[in-house]
């Protein structure tokens, strides 16, 4: 098994962005007035990233004058597009300029590919031309592409918020600033499916299992989007949400990433608690892009528990 740099990493990362920059943009914006408040406008935003594949998200833009932090929440490994998270707070919609972007495969971006899951991860892993996450990380930088066209986002302060697909987006694009990132399945991957039948990881060690001649070709295209291989890129400021103490990938499983980062790294391991990591992390990322301000925005129903 190995988790080491292949010899062509750069050259790789170098053609993606390559046939990313050769691809056209092609930027289409509708307004979407059942998903507006009285305090943000929000939009469909279909983009076109490597393929060409046309992309599909959400923007959130405030309603008042000026440049504003960006939140963007990278692709993920799930069906469902929201314009933000399930359980966040509205009025962060009031402060921020929100994107949510889905990649080929996900809900709204479906066609002409539809992604299973489980199934999305090793689909094409035989190669890493085939894979699908070489267009999965295509999409991922293409939706900040798409956010550095806005002129009201503030350019000193944009946040990538999501999976491991968060620390490529700061390793592959210079506008990230800041990262939340929850380690899934692309840190050492065939090391940790080992350890556990859970998924997403399982769906690693369920296609050895069933190709066992394969394993070779899946560890060497995992090794090109290994987020320790990406890390040394990361000059960001970044908060990694860890497992709790014991789980898969706990503060000590993933001392190692925050070594290798450049930037500032503060690791949060789980309490446990959806409430109190979420609020660990909007304190953080209100501490980051508002520095100067009252503290973060958080769900009504956290009120009363926070001290």
């Amino acid at each position: 098994m190995t988790n080491s740099k292949p010899q062509d990493f750069g050259k790789y990362w170098y053609n993606v962005s390559k046939e990313l920059a050769e691809t056209d943009l092609a930027a289409e914006i509708a307004p979407i007035p059942r998903h507006s408040t009285e305090f943000a406008d929000a939009y469909g935003v279909h983009i076109t990233s490597i393929g060409p594949y046309r992309l599909y998200g959400y923007l959130s833009i405030p309603k008042n004058e000026g440049i504003f932090p960006a939140r963007y929440y990278v692709p993920k490994n799930g069906s469902v597009l929201e314009l933000i998270p399930q359980g966040s707070a509205t009025r962060i919609r009031s402060k921020y300029i929100i994107f949510s972007l889905a990649c080929r495969g996900m809900r709204n971006s479906d066609s002409p590919y539809t992604a299973m899951y489980p199934g999305q991860l090793i689909d094409g892993i035989e190669s890493a031309e085939t894979s699908v996450y070489k267009g999965i990380a295509a999409d991922t930088m293409r939706g900040l592409d798409f956010l550095s066209t806005l002129p009201n986002v503030n350019k000193s302060a944009v946040i990538a918020i999501g999976n491991d697909n968060a620390i490529l987006a700061g390793a592959l694009h210079d506008l990230v600033t800041h990262i939340v990132c929850t380690p899934a399945y692309l840190y050492d991957t065939m090391a940790k499916s080992s350890e556990t039948n859970s998924y997403p990881l399982e769906e690693f060690s369920d296609y050895v299992r069933r190709y066992p001649d394969r394993k070779d070709l899946v560890e060497k295209t995992l090794s090109y989007f290994n987020i320790k291989s990406h890390a040394i890129s990361v000059t960001a400021g970044t908060l990694i949400m860890a497992d709790y103490k014991g789980g898969q990938y706990d503060k000590k499983a993933l001392e190692g990433l925050a070594d290798l980062i450049v930037g500032d790294v503060t690791i949060h391991e789980s309490e446990r608690s959806s409430f109190k990591d979420g609020l660990f992390m909007e304190k953080w990322v209100a501490t980051e892009l508002y520095p100067d301000d009252e503290g973060p925005i958080i769900p009504i129903n956290w009120m009363g528990n926070v001290e």
